[in-house]
């Protein structure tokens, strides 16, 4: 009787034993399959960081529109696209053919006018010595020995009258000379002015002969060339900003991207702040950059205000293009060795207090609610300051 007994009582503990496992068993599958793999996050141990992104277009540090001082067409073409210029290096030629007939006309203009000059020159020479006019000094002289004579009853009356007409003859020759001086001094002057205004157009027209050689003004990359050969070219100094596009050179050594923050973030946006640039071209690479530029006065749109930032970045491989679509992530803030986990994972009730489920096998529901202290977040993820460890495993929402 007693081993009967025994032997029940063993069998029914081995029962419950096998009963349990089987329970525990089931009660794992099933948490284990009714949570999607897709809805689990772990929690990791990483740098937290708080950014904010400003979208705009690659463009070069510096870049200059190439036009024309002189009209004309183009003749030569000694450069193309994506090629590397150095200042003073010759672009293009405009046809030199016209420049230079005018050249050579305006210089025997001044060949002329220095000839008209000499001439007036030698006029005025001589209009100056007869302006002078020796003749009335000894006219005088005679005139007045003749009077001392006459006194004297020693010369005629006709005698007298011969010396006077002889004086005022020197003196009516002295006052047309002096006229005729004056008109000599203005031809001179009219002379010099004609010959400095021919030298002016001798100038502008070497002027206009060298601007149809058109040079690089910097060390730069040609980023479009907007003319071919024979196309016409109208001068910048006649028509300014209308004038023709020859072509556009950029420094893209160094580029820069210029996009818009939001004014709740820009207080914390400062001068040398560092950058992570991304684009569509180079998905997986990352190009560091500096901020170089915050506008001072913010533009209001759709009743949300932001502020224009520059990040620069060093291009020493040319790899970023002008106009690529840029996204310049500014780091606001890093917190080293913080735990981390989705922003989606935590919810929060109607006090604010947060809490995640946590993955838990012991559960029949395969997850349990444990309360959380969140930290910072960045709107993808979150850090976690208590309430979880590194590894553990959460339950996204559905």
């Amino acid at each position: 009787m007693k081993k009967s007994r025994k032997w029940s009582l063993i069998g029914v503990t081995v029962l419950a034993v096998v009963i349990a496992a089987a329970w525990g068993i089931s009660t794992l599958r099933g948490a284990s399959t009714s949570i999607d793999p897709a809805r689990l996050a772990t929690v990791e141990r990483a740098t937290m960081t708080r950014s904010v992104v400003a979208t705009g277009k690659i463009e070069p540090i510096t870049k200059v529109e190439i036009k024309s001082k002189a009209n004309g067409i183009i003749e030569k073409l000694f450069v193309d696209v994506d090629q590397v210029v150095m200042p003073g290096q010759v672009l293009a030629e405009l046809d030199r053919e016209n420049l230079t007939a005018r050249l050579r006309e305006a210089r025997a203009n001044l060949q002329a006018a220095e000839a008209a000059r000499t001439a007036a020159a030698a006029q005025l020479k001589k209009n100056e010595i007869e302006a002078e006019a020796p003749d009335v000094a000894f006219a005088r002289r005679n005139y007045e020995r003749a009077q001392q004579l006459s006194a004297q009853k020693l010369v005629s009356a006709s005698s007298l009258d011969e010396a006077r007409s002889a004086l005022e003859q020197a003196e009516n020759r002295q006052r047309a000379a002096a006229g005729q001086l004056a008109i000599a001094q203005a031809r001179v002057a009219e002379a010099t002015a004609n010959v400095a205004q021919a030298q002016a157009a001798i100038e502008r027209a070497e002027e206009e002969l060298a601007n149809a050689t058109i040079r690089a003004p910097i060390r730069a990359t040609v980023l479009t060339r907007d003319v071919e050969i024979g196309s016409p070219v109208s001068s910048i100094l006649n028509l300014g900003a209308n004038a023709t596009l020859v072509m556009t050179l950029g420094d893209i050594d160094k580029v820069f991207v210029r996009g818009k923050v939001d004014e709740a973030d820009i207080g914390r946006v400062r001068l040398g702040q560092r950058a992570r640039i991304t684009t569509e071209t180079f998905r997986d690479k990352i190009f560091e950059g500096r901020i170089t530029q915050i506008s001072p006065i913010g533009v209001e749109k759709d009743n949300v205000t932001t502020f224009e930032v520059e990040v620069s970045i060093d291009n020493a491989g040319k790899e970023l293009k002008a106009n690529m679509t840029a996204n310049a992530e500014i780091i606001l803030e890093e917190l080293p060795n913080s735990l981390l986990l989705p922003e989606a994972a935590v919810v929060y009730d109607a006090q604010r207090r947060a809490f995640v489920d946590l993955v838990d096998a012991s559960e029949r529901s395969g997850r349990r609610r444990v309360a959380v202290k969140v930290g910072v977040g960045n709107g993808t993820r979150i850090q976690v300051l208590d309430g979880l460890k590194q590894g553990d495993k959460v339950v996204l929402p559905g």
